[in-house]
């Protein structure tokens, strides 16, 4: 016949054990959530979540617009994203470079939209002008404006075809230059633009670096009807 005493004693043990279980499934839980939820990562700056083509993105872009529209009582109407970064802040607070139509023209503005989603709330704090600088937005760079050049005007160092350009020039400096040391595009400082009939005439000022030197670059880059580009010409910028 067993012991008693060790019967009484392996009852009590149960709940211990269970107890003991529990709180290490609760530690386990705690220890594995995502690095973005603790202090150290809060109100850090990152890439967004998704492109800047996006449904997530470009709905909301449009609840910005549509919320500017219903405080200041006018009729702007989006046209794209530009660019996209997140904040987390009690949620996640998104800074969004938007391209609307205002008054018939083409506008930048800056928004934040501040998502807190397991509370279903949407909000927007910030809707402002970029800049009052003239520029083209992506579909005007590249498409015939009446078959007369409008000479050269400023334009948003950060449009895609402004970069695709920048880029263009990069790689066919690398080609004609004897270095087997690579160019690296650290920067577009400035850009112009001017569309005639069959082209599109960028130019622009060009930061670069080769091995430990860097140097500036004033280059002219053609954006041709069917879509390619053409580096004319390159010189060392004097600023």
């Amino acid at each position: 016949m067993r012991n008693p005493s060790f019967a009484i004693s392996f009852l009590f043990s149960i709940p211990i054990s269970i107890l003991f279980f529990n709180n290490f499934l609760a530690e386990s839980t705690l220890s594995s959530e995502p690095m973005a939820t603790t202090a150290a990562n809060l109100g850090g700056f990152r890439p967004s979540g998704g492109s800047q083509n996006s449904g997530e993105l470009e709905n909301l872009a449009r609840f910005a617009v549509d919320e500017h529209n219903k405080k200041e009582k006018r009729m702007v109407e989006f046209v794209r994203v530009v660019k996209a970064t997140e904040q987390v802040v009690a949620g996640t607070l998104h800074h969004l470079t938007v391209e609307a139509i205002d008054g018939g023209k083409k506008k930048v503005y800056e928004a934040k939209v501040w998502v807190k989603p397991w509370m279903n709330v949407k909000e927007l704090q910030e809707f402002k002008h970029a800049d009052d600088s003239p520029s083209f937005t992506t579909s005007d760079l590249g498409i015939k404006k009446d078959g007369h050049g409008h000479g050269l005007q400023g334009v948003r160092i950060h449009d895609p075809v402004v970069e695709d350009a920048a880029n263009h020039a990069l790689k066919a400096i690398q080609q004609r230059s004897n270095s087997l040391v690579p160019y690296e595009l650290k920067e577009i400082l400035h850009a112009n633009a001017e569309v005639l009939e069959d082209l599109t005439k960028l130019e622009m000022v060009l930061k670069v670096k080769r091995g430990d030197k860097e140097e500036k670059l004033t280059v002219e880059v053609h954006h041709l009807s069917h879509g390619t580009f053409h580096l004319n010409r390159i010189e060392p910028h004097h600023s």
